[in-house]
């Protein structure tokens, strides 16, 4: 049973499809103004680890939607929403390009950065601009159901007292929020009945590019409203799994939320799971500090991408986790030697996957996408002197379909590395038994053997590695 930490219920929840054999999720994704940097791409790849667990373990379809949202949101590097120019049309601005040229660029950035993480492509990504009139009907039904006004300043607004529930997923309560919290002051006094209502659809002046028009004249949609109207429309109006950075918590997945249950007269998603920040040398990572890393920064380092991938493994999805380049150089390291491994063993005649270590991962991923734990499992296996180079080849290669760390990528290649002598491997993983069991004399006595054979063998922190000499 697939078990995720649920952020409204504040405990690891069941997830399973509400209809069929087909798991639904909303990926909240990318606002396409600038690169998406890593902290954003571990956000990104919750989504593909619930999807390969789903397939792989429970053998469900997997049916993703990810938005693009290319009209710009007020928001800075904390998730609030601010007053002041579309980030959009900042961008366009600053680089002297057309905000829909902006868009696709970064948008075709976005995508890029996926396949280097090994991050598979949703099977829709409707962009905001794209969904205007699905905004515009969601809006519509909301005005008719009375969760909506039209505010003195020509924009609409969700009537947040409407909602009763409004604060399940964060636990922040109306009456709490103070004033001036998530919107301008021009809207508080002019437009809004009260200071926790939100905009739905923004009133536009003439001067402003990116607008469309309306019943409620020319303008733009507010950001909450572009998911509802968009998962709603791709999705259903059941959605099993919605995901996210822990930043959107609130107030973004709160409004959409509001707004998406108001509009249908009933719960639409089912399990809301959120990913932690990443923080850089100790530092939240965002513009406003410095201190941004881009996937490209990492290939630029000479490191596998993947090694990037492997790094988010090496901690819990919602737990914050510190990025340093040390850490990526050593996952960079144990990436290449698994892979040399593997093609080594994949020269061996194949057996059947080792069934303990199998169960072990399985139930790693099972329990809140445990992937530490899961990755301790694949290191013992590869040091386990038992199980033989087969056994071992189609277990990584089995579980490199959870992983997705391309393990397999220097399978064939193998016949470029000096070979080992006969006997040196059975002697290797004999060795690396003794060292697993602290029986430090015969391991030192293989080495010595390995020697003879002449085969050289190193020890490192994360077990030993050899060379024909």
């Amino acid at each position: 049973m697939l078990r995720i930490t649920d952020t409204r219920t504040r405990a690891a929840e069941e997830i399973r499809p509400s209809a069929g054999r087909t798991l639904t999720i909303y990926a909240c994704g990318p606002t396409v103004y600038r690169y998406a940097h890593v902290g954003n791409m571990r956000t990104f790849l919750l989504g593909d680890l619930i999807t390969r667990a789903a397939e792989v373990l429970h053998r469900w379809q997997v049916k993703v939607v990810q938005n693009i949202t290319d009209v710009g949101h007020l928001q800075d590097d904390t998730g609030i929403e601010l007053a002041g120019e579309d980030r959009m049309l900042v961008a366009a601005r600053e680089e002297g390009r057309d905000p829909f040229d902006i868009a696709r660029f970064y948008e075709r950035q976005f995508h890029e950065d996926n396949a280097a993480l090994n991050i598979r492509p949703a099977g829709a990504y409707p962009r905001a601009s794209d969904s205007i009139e699905l905004m515009v009907e969601l809006i519509s039904t909301l005005l008719e159901k009375g969760h909506a006004y039209v505010g003195t300043d020509g924009s609409v607004y969700f009537d947040a007292r409407s909602f009763p529930s409004y604060g399940a997923i964060s636990g922040n309560k109306l009456e709490d929020l103070r004033a001036g919290h998530r919107a301008d002051a021009a809207e508080i006094t002019a437009g809004k009945r009260f200071h926790a209502d939100w905009a739905l659809w923004k009133s536009a002046g003439p001067q402003r590019e990116m607008v469309w028009d309306t019943p409620w004249g020319r303008g733009f949609p507010g950001w909450h409203v572009e998911c509802s109207a968009m998962s709603l429309h791709h999705l259903g109006e059941s959605i099993d799994v919605h995901t996210g950075g822990i930043d959107l918590r609130f107030p973004h997945h709160e409004d959409e939320r509001a707004q998406s249950e108001a509009a249908v007269g009933h719960e639409v998603v089912r399990r809301w799971v959120h990913g932690e920040h990443l923080l850089a040398e100790g530092r939240k990572m965002a513009k406003s500090t410095g201190n941004v890393v881009l996937v490209k920064d990492v290939a630029d380092r000479g490191l596998d991408p993947l090694s990037l991938r492997l790094f988010f493994l090496t901690g819990r999805y919602r737990q914050q986790m510190n990025l340093t380049w040390d850490a990526l150089t050593a996952a960079d390291k144990r990436l290449s030697r698994w892979r040399g491994r593997v093609a080594e063993w994949a020269e061996a005649p194949s057996e059947a996957r080792a069934a303990d270590y199998v169960q072990r991962i399985s139930d790693a991923f099972d329990d809140d996408l445990d992937t530490p734990t899961a990755l301790v499992a694949l290191g013992e296996l590869d040091k386990d002197g038992d199980v033989g180079p087969g056994a071992k080849f189609e277990t990584f290669a089995w579980a490199d379909r959870l992983f997705g760390l391309d393990l397999a990528r220097d399978v064939g290649r193998v016949a470029t590395v000096e070979p080992l002598p006969d006997g040196a491997r059975e002697i290797l993983d004999r060795r690396a038994a003794a060292r697993g069991a602290k029986d430090w004399a015969v391991a030192d006595s293989l080495r010595d053997e390995l020697a003879t054979l002449g085969v050289a063998v190193t020890d490192g922190p994360d077990g030993q590695s050899w060379s024909v000499t």
